[in-house]
């Protein structure tokens, strides 16, 4: 049973959250005790933490992350209403591999069951087990990074620096569309962002989702796999003066990626990685973790649409296509249509909805196409 390979919450923890407040999250989530493992039924979120540090340059030292629970913990919830279980910790196994499937295993354990996997820690090769917990769920995946690069490699290894090429190359292929929030030109080769570009992947720069942060609530509306590299957040929010990193998003702004993370309907597991454990750093780290929860609590159950009654249909003619955009009565939401092409060796067996923003119906109706719809189209035929 992989539940076999959690460790349980510290006993200082368990001590700790007794001396909490009855009010705070830490008297709102069941716990993996010494003594007790938590009744799945009717849970929505399982927060777990991993000790695999092996894929990044820092040494694998026994984290214990208790500090982060404490942190965490001892936050106050908002108004939600939902079941949260913290599952404990997955230790470092005897060789980086032992860890991946034991993670994999899990994710795929708890997305059958309609829970959503919170990993939290370990370096950011962890989301290939992570999408590779999808193989036997028959669906395509999209993936969606939150990474100041790219994570491409020419070599033949798997760190947290090269695990997309493993997700690219590797059968089963199950991605759909790969989306990076924050991308740092300097830290990418020429030649990675031409092959984001050639393989119709989305890529939006940091200047570019920090000038608009809603440019990113579409890209997240698509994802099923959210995955957030610490690393991506300015060393003057995130503490992390090891890796300094003078430029990357602000604690409010990564802080609202997660939530636009935890509101899409669609997104069905999500990772914090290349954790640093300073101080900073594991407040920051909590506080983006209420916010994936506070998202959470507010979705609007509005995907995959049950019926279109509830949202109007707008037709725009464009050269020689009809884009078909559906805006939500509820939420004000914008979503396009993509054709299901009979013709060609088609990923979709339907016609099937893409978010977009009020922006994109706005500019197809100056004759302008959408990107994000282009590039759906050009995927879907590859």
């Amino acid at each position: 049973m992989v539940f076999d390979f959690l460790q349980p919450i510290s006993t200082s923890v368990e001590e700790y959250i007794a001396t909490l407040s009855n009010q705070t999250l830490g008297k709102k989530v069941v716990f993996h005790t010494q003594t007790d493992f938590p009744v799945l039924d009717n849970v929505a979120i399982a927060i777990i933490t991993v000790n695999e540090f092996r894929g990044s340059e820092k040494d694998n030292d026994d984290y214990s992350f208790d500090y982060f629970r404490k942190q965490f913990y001892s936050l106050f919830p908002g108004n939600w209403n939902t079941s949260i279980v913290d599952l404990g910790t997955i230790e470092a196994g005897a060789s980086v591999e032992d860890t991946y499937f034991v993670v994999k295993s899990l994710v795929a354990e708890l997305v059958k069951k309609r829970i959503i996997p919170v990993i939290i820690g370990g370096s950011q090769d962890l989301t290939y087990p992570m999408y590779r917990g999808y193989d036997n769920l028959d669906q395509m995946v999209n993936l969606v990074s939150v990474d100041n690069q790219f994570d491409f490699s020419k070599e033949n290894k798997l760190d947290s620096e090269s695990y997309l090429s493993k997700i690219i190359v590797e059968e089963p292929n199950n991605l759909f569309n790969f989306s990076n929030l924050g991308f740092q030109t300097y830290f990418n080769s020429q030649e990675e962002i031409d092959l984001i570009e050639k393989l119709y992947f989305e890529a939006y720069r940091l200047g570019e989702v920090s000038n608009n942060i809603a440019v990113a609530e579409p890209v997240f509306r698509d994802a099923d796999l959210v995955s957030v590299d610490m690393h991506s957040v300015q060393s003057s929010y995130s503490g992390n003066f090891d890796v300094f990193n003078p430029n990357g998003f602000t604690g409010k702004e990564i802080c609202a990626l997660t939530r636009y993370a935890g509101i899409s309907d669609k997104v069905t597991s999500f990772g914090i990685f290349n954790f640093n454990p300073n101080r900073n750093e594991v407040v920051l780290t909590a506080q983006m973790l209420w916010y994936f929860i506070e998202g959470f609590c507010f979705r609007s159950n509005e995907y995959p649409f049950g019926t279109k009654e509830n949202y109007i249909k707008y037709i725009v003619p464009i050269e020689d296509e009809e884009l078909i955009f559906y805006k939500s009565n509820k939420t004000a939401r914008w979503w396009i249509e993509i054709p299901f092409l009979t013709n060609v060796n088609n990923k979709l067996k339907r016609n099937t909805l893409l978010p977009c923003t009020h922006e994109d119906y706005l500019a197809a109706c100056e004759q302008e196409i959408p990107e994000r719809w282009w590039k759906a189209q050009r995927r879907n035929v590859l």
